[in-house]
């Protein structure tokens, strides 16, 4: 079964919101080797504005995860999460994400494209926090490998 070209414009029901938590904040920012003292340190995001410590600009895709997880288990959507590769991944964003931060990410599928066998689907993630208040949008494109590939 090939893309659905039809989930153009789809756009799926909120996520659960996401509560972002210090500790995971941390954990991710040990993760991806990001030291500054904002990420770990309460007081040091406290004297450089934030309000708790602020999460890495990936730290994102932890919140997306859910939205996308929406789109691979979409019956009529034809893709085979075994033959899905992450192509691209860009974040466009209005403020940082802190710790405290409840989020709620809607994901609208904004292009599908077949090359060469393979379907690329692109999918943005809009996240907004609990004033409604939009903090990020997550882009992320999936290469979908055709039979041959």
């Amino acid at each position: 079964m090939s893309v659905n070209p039809e989930l153009v414009g789809r756009t799926f029901p909120p996520a659960a919101p996401y509560l972002v938590g210090r500790e995971k904040v941390r954990e991710f920012s040990r993760a991806v080797f990001a030291t500054n003292p904002i990420h770990h340190e309460p007081d040091a995001a406290r004297a450089a504005g934030y309000d708790d410590v602020v999460a890495p600009p990936t730290f994102a895709v932890v919140v997306q995860e859910a939205t996308l997880a929406q789109l691979l288990a979409e019956p009529d959507a034809g893709i085979d999460f075994s033959r899905v590769v992450h192509g691209e991944q860009a974040f466009t964003y209005e403020r940082p994400i802190v710790a405290g931060d409840e989020l709620t990410a809607t994901l609208t599928v904004t292009s599908v494209k077949t090359l060469g066998g393979n379907a690329m689907v692109t999918a943005e993630s809009t996240m907004n926090d609990a004033a409604g208040e939009h903090v990020v949008t997550a882009t992320s494109t999936l290469v979908v490998r055709g039979d041959d590939a």
